[in-house]
């Protein structure tokens, strides 16, 4: 199951644009997505961005709380995280985000059957 695919499943209304890899940069740029946590997946919900492999379960709680942050983001893809199901599931981090570039720790995630050595704290 694919990362949309998982947000539709547990209730996320969904509108996927195909982009081009200029259009995505600007997008990231305007909500200043760091650099080192880009990834494939780009999302906007209201005033932030959702990037990468975010479980739908982290994604509401930041929603509720709306934190003063630009976005959430899942770096690189991670085994297990949502879209990247299979063997060898990792524990990984999820950061929150400002558009100044700072980042701190929002959640770490441990899948079904993953190690707890791969996040960082």
């Amino acid at each position: 199951m694919g990362w949309a695919a998982h947000l539709q499943q547990k209730g996320f209304g969904i509108k996927t644009v195909e982009s081009t890899n200029a259009e995505l940069d600007a997008i990231k740029d305007k909500y200043g997505i760091p650099k080192s946590f880009r990834t494939c997946h780009t999302a906007v919900v209201g005033n932030y961005a959702i990037e990468g492999h975010v479980p739908a379960d982290v994604l509401a709680r930041f929603l509720k709380e709306k934190p003063a942050a630009a976005g959430i983001a899942v770096p690189g893809m991670p085994m297990g995280s949502p879209g990247m199901e299979g063997p060898n599931p990792q524990t990984y981090t999820v950061y929150l985000f400002d558009k100044e570039g700072r980042s701190r720790v929002y959640s770490i995630v441990q899948p079904e059957g993953a190690k707890t050595e791969g996040a960082k704290k």
